[in-house]
């Protein structure tokens, strides 16, 4: 058996190495922005109401036989929709929503596997209507 000098000694050397944490205040468990505005969350994402619009066209596209996979992308500056009409090539569309657009240019955006821009705005639906192929009515 050990000591009850030894374990004493034993135990003030562990606090030596490791001393006790102090308590921390509540304003220091508020993450730390680093530069970023905190109105802008970490992960831009979709919210359910934009991933509805996305989804329904995506779908009628699938149907008609024109796009057949997708990849949804969520990254600290902007979310992306990449819409492929096989799965082993390049994006045939890009959605892109990044909020630091939102008062200048619009937050969302249409862009061809090229990088040209073919839409950008405030509203999502009006974006979308660029790649949207609606079947129209013919007068002859």
């Amino acid at each position: 058996m050990t000591d009850s000098s030894e374990f004493d000694a034993g135990r003030e050397m562990v606090q030596q190495l490791h001393p006790a944490k102090k308590p921390r205040s509540p304003a220091a468990e508020v993450p730390q922005t680093f530069g970023h505005r905190p109105d802008i969350p970490a992960v831009v994402s979709f919210n359910r109401h934009e991933l509805r619009e996305i989804m329904n066209l995506y779908g009628r596209m699938v149907a008609a036989g024109e796009w057949r996979d997708y990849a949804i992308d969520f990254m600290p500056d902007k979310a992306v929709f990449s819409i492929f009409r096989r799965t082993s090539e390049m994006p045939l569309y890009r959605i892109e929503k990044d909020p630091k657009l939102a008062n200048k240019q619009g937050a969302y955006s249409v862009l061809t596997p090229t990088g040209l821009i073919l839409k950008r705005g405030q509203e999502l639906a009006r974006v979308l209507a660029v790649i949207d192929k609606k079947l129209k009515v013919v007068s002859g």
